[in-house]
C-alpha cells in the first residue's frame, strides 16, 4: 500500500521534533450494500457508481437508459470501510483529528466501532476528534443513508407546511424532495441531466496529529484603501491550541516582489483562536493588479507567512496573492427609470461576456485536471471573461478557481440553492451556516470570484408563484426566504468577506429588491439587476423579442451533440443574434431601456452526452455555438441588424483605448463568389468601452445600389480594419432566411492539409458561396481557428489545434466538410 504521509518539522534547539503529522486515507476501501449481499473494493475519493463500474458490475452509467436501470444504486444504503495501521506512535500526540474534506452526503461515522459523528452536507468539511479512540491499528466505517430516502424522510417530518416542489417533472425521471438535503441538486435530475444521486467519499480524507497548536484555516483578502490610495492585505488564521499554556511567538509575512516583509508578535490562548493580521503595502511600490481576460494581465505575487512559535514550532504557509478591486454599480441612468447593474474591476467598467457553468460530470471522480483545463481554456479561447457557477451544482474544486485566477476568468458564484423553496428548521439552518462559512473561507482569496449570489431563481419562483402557493400562505414562504438568504447567508458573507458584493438571488432587482424587503414583485425587471430570458416560441432571429435589460445572466437554446451536424445552426444563430443585441445595447437607452453590461448564455458545458443548451459537448468538443461565441464575444465587433427596413451596423468595443479604423461593407449574391458592391467608410475613431452606430442605409437603397439585389438573392458581410489589417471578425447579415435564398447552389469544398509544428493548416477552396461551413475531424480531439462560417471567397485558410498528438494522415482520413448548401 502506498504511504501517504506528510511530515512537518519544527526546530527545537539542536534537535528536531515533529510538530504535525498528516496521514492520508486515500486509496482502496471496501464497499458493501445495505444487506451485505454485495461487497467490492472502491477508490477514495470516489463514489459507489464508479466502484461498481470499475469492478465490471454495471455498465457505463451513461449508456442508453442506465439512469433508470441503475436507480437501485442510489436507493440502497452503502457502507465504506477500511482497516489501517498508523505509521507513527499515537501516544506522543496531544490531539488527533479525522478530517473529511467532502462526504456525499448522509452518513454515520464509526472509528474503531465507536460512533464519532454524522454528516448531512456534501458541501461542508468535517473534523472529528479521535484522540481518545485512535490506536496503532484502526478501523473506520462510513455508513451511508440513501440521500433519496433521507430527503423523503425529512420532507415527511416537515409537517407544518409543504416546501415545494415535491418532485421534478415526470419527463426528467428524477427523484423527489431534493430541497431537503444539502447535496448537488442537479444530481437528482434536471432538464438537461440525468438522475444519479451518488454516495461516497468524494474528497480527501486524512488523519491529523499535532502538539501545542495546529493551523486549521488560512485565508486572506487584498483591500484597497481609496482615501490613502494604497493596498492592504487582511490575513486570517484559525488555530486549535492544545497547549495548557499560552503559546507566544511571531509571524513574518513576506511578499518579496513587493518589497514587503512585516513581523507581528502574537500570543495564542488555549482553545480555538483566530489571528488577524493587517499588512500594509507601501504606496511607493507599484502593485500590478489582476485583470479579467482581454483587459490586462493576471499578475500574482508569491507570499509566505511564517509562524515562529514557542517550543521551536514553525508553521509556514505559501500562497499567491492577487490584487484587484470589484464594485457592483447600481446608480440612476439618465433617460431611464431604475438603476444600472454593472461591474467595475480596478475602477474600469467591464462588460461581462461568457456563459453558465454546470458540473462537468455526474461523477466527480471523473473530472480530471486535464478536463478542467481543457474546458476553461476553451472559455478564454472563445473571448469570454466570465463564468457563472450555477446554484444547482457544486462549489467547484480548488483547481477550478486556481485556473480561473490564472486565465483571467471572472466567476459569478452562486450558493448551492436552485429552483426550489427550502426549509428553515434549525437543523437545516445549522448545516447551511457551516457550509457557507466554510466555503467563504475556502474561496475568498480568489480574485476570479467577483460576486456571491444567494441562489438560482428562487426569488422568481416565489414571487412569480411557480408552485401555486395561495396568497394567504405566501407570507410564510417569504419569511423563510428572508430567514435563509438574508438573515443567515447574507450575514455570513458580510461578516466573512468584505472584498466583493452579494446579491440574494439571480435573477434579482439588486438594490430594488432590498428596498422591497428582499423580494421584488417582478424579479426579472428590465430596469434593475439581472434577468433570465427563455423564449422558444418567438422568432429568435428577430432581435425585438429580447429584453433590453441591464444584465442578461441566463438565456439560450438547445441543440444536439455532434452526431448531428447542421441541426446546431439554429442554436448558434439564435444565441449569436441575442448576444449581439445585448452587446450593442451597452451604451444606449431606447424607450427607457438599455445600458446592458453583461451577457452570460446558458450553458457552457455538458454533464453527459445529450441534447442540451451547451456550447461545449460532454468531453469538451466545440459545437458550432462555441465557434460563434469566439466571434460574437470578440473585443472589437461590428454588429448588423435591421429596424423599420433600415440596415444598421454598430461598432462594439471592449477595449480600454480609442482606435482609428474604417468599416468595410460588402454585398454578395448567393450565386457568385465576387461581391456585387462594396463600400468603405471614412476613417473614424472607435471609443473604448462603447457601442455606437457606424452605418445606416435603407434596405431598399442598399438593394438598388448593389445591382438590383433582392432580399432573397443577396447577403451582407462587414468588418473593421485599419491600414488593411483586420481588427474584428467578419460579420454578416442575412436579408432573408437562408431557406429562401435564391441562387444558392451546392458548394464543392475541398481542403489541402499541411502541418506547421504542432498546428495543422487547412487550405480550403469552394466552388460557390457556402453558408455555415462545418469542418469535422471525427473523434480527433482539438479545435479549429474558426468553424460554421460563411464562405464568400474562393479560398480560405483555417488552422486546427490538436489537443492530443495526431498526424496529417489521421486528419485526412477523418476530415469531413458540410455546409447549408448540402441541405437546401
Amino acid at each position: 500500500m502506498r504511504l501517504h504521509l506528510l511530515l512537518l518539522l519544527a526546530l527545537c534547539g539542536a534537535g528536531t521534533t515533529a510538530a504535525e503529522l498528516s496521514y492520508s486515507l486515500r486509496g482502496n476501501w471496501s464497499i458493501c450494500n445495505g444487506n451485505g449481499s454485495l461487497e467490492l473494493p472502491g477508490a477514495v475519493p470516489g463514489c459507489v457508481h464508479s466502484a461498481l463500474f470499475q469492478q465490471g458490475l454495471i455498465q457505463d452509467s451513461y449508456y442508453r437508459f442506465n439512469d433508470l436501470n441503475y436507480r437501485w444504486v442510489s436507493l440502497d444504503n452503502w457502507t465504506y470501510s477500511k482497516e489501517f495501521k498508523i505509521p507513527f506512535e499515537i501516544s506522543k500526540w496531544q490531539k488527533v483529528n479525522l478530517i473529511l474534506e467532502g462526504v456525499d452526503t448522509v452518513s454515520k461515522i464509526l472509528f474503531n466501532e465507536v460512533t464519532i459523528g454524522e454528516t448531512d452536507n456534501m458541501f461542508n468539511r468535517y473534523s472529528f476528534d479521535i484522540t481518545n479512540v485512535v490506536r496503532d491499528v484502526n478501523s473506520i466505517e462510513l455508513r451511508f443513508q440513501s440521500a433519496v430516502l433521507y430527503a423523503a424522510q425529512q420532507s415527511k417530518a416537515h409537517t407544518r407546511y409543504q416546501v415545494p416542489p415535491d418532485c421534478p417533472p415526470l419527463v426528467q425521471k428524477g427523484e423527489c424532495h431534493v430541497n431537503f438535503v444539502r447535496k448537488e441538486q442537479c444530481s437528482f435530475s434536471w432538464d438537461w441531466g440525468p438522475s444519479f444521486p451518488t454516495q461516497g467519499i468524494w474528497k480527501d480524507v486524512r488523519i491529523e496529529a499535532y502538539n501545542i497548536c495546529h493551523l486549521n484555516y488560512f485565508t486572506f483578502s487584498p483591500i484597497y484603501d481609496k482615501s490613502a490610495q494604497e493596498w492592504n492585505l487582511e490575513i486570517e488564521s484559525t488555530f486549535d491550541v492544545v497547549s495548557s499554556k499560552p503559546v507566544g511567538g511571531q509571524v513574518i509575512v513576506a511578499i518579496p516582489k513587493l518589497q514587503t516583509q512585516q513581523t507581528y508578535s502574537i500570543e495564542l490562548q488555549p482553545g480555538k483562536r483566530i489571528v488577524e493580521l493587517f499588512v500594509n503595502i507601501s504606496k511607493n511600490i507599484t502593485v500590478e493588479t489582476w485583470w479579467p481576460h482581454g483587459h490586462g494581465n493576471q499578475t500574482g505575487y508569491n507570499m509566505t507567512v511564517l509562524f515562529e512559535l514557542d517550543g521551536g514550532l514553525n508553521i509556514e504557509k505559501s500562497a499567491k496573492v492577487y490584487f484587484r478591486t470589484v464594485e457592483l454599480i447600481e446608480e440612476p441612468i439618465k433617460g431611464s427609470p431604475g438603476l444600472s447593474f454593472y461591474f467595475k474591476i480596478n475602477g474600469f467598467p467591464i462588460f461581462l461576456k461568457g456563459s453558465n457553468w454546470i458540473p462537468a460530470d455526474s461523477f466527480q471522480d471523473r473530472v480530471t485536471s486535464e478536463l478542467l483545463r481543457l474546458l476553461l481554456q476553451s472559455v478564454v479561447d472563445a473571448n469570454m471573461n466570465t463564468l457563472r457557477v450555477w446554484g444547482g451544482g457544486i462549489y467547484e474544486q480548488d483547481e477550478f478557481y486556481e485556473l480561473c485566477d490564472e486565465l483571467g476568468i471572472m466567476v459569478w458564484q452562486d450558493f448551492m440553492f436552485a429552483c426550489a423553496l427550502y426549509p428553515t428548521d434549525q437543523g437545516f439552518l445549522d448545516s447551511v451556516t457551516a457550509e457557507v462559512a466554510y466555503q467563504i473561507k475556502r474561496l475568498k482569496s480568489h480574485p476570479s470570484i467577483i460576486i456571491w449570489s444567494g441562489n438560482n431563481e428562487n426569488e422568481e419562483a416565489l414571487m412569480m408563484n411557480w408552485y401555486h402557493i395561495s396568497f394567504t400562505d405566501r407570507p410564510i414562504y417569504i419569511k423563510d426566504y428572508v430567514t435563509l438568504y438574508v438573515k443567515n447567508i447574507r450575514e455570513l458573507v458580510l461578516a466573512g468577506d468584505k472584498s466583493r458584493p452579494f446579491i440574494t438571488s439571480s435573477p434579482t432587482n439588486g438594490a430594488e429588491t432590498v428596498a422591497e424587503a428582499w423580494v421584488s414583485q417582478n424579479p426579472n425587471s428590465n430596469y434593475f439587476g439581472d434577468v433570465h430570458f427563455y423564449d422558444y416560441i418567438s422568432d429568435c432571429w428577430n432581435w425585438k423579442v429580447f429584453p433590453k435589460a441591464r444584465f442578461a445572466s441566463e438565456y439560450g437554446y438547445q441543440s444536439w451533440p455532434s452526431f448531428s451536424t447542421l441541426e446546431k445552426v439554429m442554436q448558434a444563430q439564435c444565441v449569436k443574434t441575442e448576444t449581439e443585441f445585448y452587446r450593442r445595447s451597452r451604451s444606449e437607452i431606447v424607450d427607457q431601456q438599455g445600458h446592458t453590461m453583461g451577457a452570460l448564455y446558458w450553458q457552457l458545458n455538458d454533464i453527459w452526452q445529450a441534447p442540451s443548451w451547451a456550447s461545449l459537448e460532454y468531453g469538451g468538443k466545440w459545437k458550432m455555438l462555441h465557434y460563434f461565441a469566439q466571434n460574437f464575444f470578440a473585443p472589437l465587433l461590428p454588429v448588423g441588424f435591421e429596424n423599420e427596413n433600415t440596415f444598421y451596423i454598430y461598432g462594439v468595443s471592449d477595449l480600454h483605448s480609442d482606435y482609428s479604423m474604417t468599416l468595410s461593407v460588402r454585398v454578395h449574391t448567393w450565386s457568385s463568389l465576387e461581391p456585387v458592391c462594396s463600400r468603405v467608410t471614412e476613417r473614424f475613431v472607435m471609443k473604448g468601452g462603447e457601442a455606437v452606430c457606424l452605418y445606416e442605409e435603407p434596405v431598399s437603397e442598399l438593394l438598388r445600389r448593389c445591382g438590383n439585389c433582392t432580399r432573397e438573392s443577396c447577403v451582407v458581410s462587414f468588418y473593421l480594419s485599419a491600414d488593411h489589417e483586420l481588427l474584428s471578425p467578419t460579420n454578416y447579415h442575412f436579408l432573408s432566411s437562408p431557406k429562401e435564398a435564391v441562387g444558392l447552389c451546392k458548394a464543392q469544398i475541398t481542403a489541402i492539409i499541411s502541418q506547421q509544428g504542432d498546428i495543422f493548416v487547412f487550405d480550403l477552396e469552394t466552388s460557390a458561396v457556402a453558408p455555415f461551413v462545418w469542418l469535422d475531424v471525427g473523434s480527433i480531439p482539438g479545435r479549429f481557428s474558426d468553424n460554421g462560417f460563411l464562405m464568400t471567397e474562393k479560398t480560405r485558410t483555417i488552422l486546427f489545434y490538436p489537443w492530443e498528438p495526431t498526424s496529417k494522415n489521421e486528419l485526412e482520413q477523418s476530415f469531413h466538410v458540410t455546409s447549408l448548401t448540402d441541405i437546401y
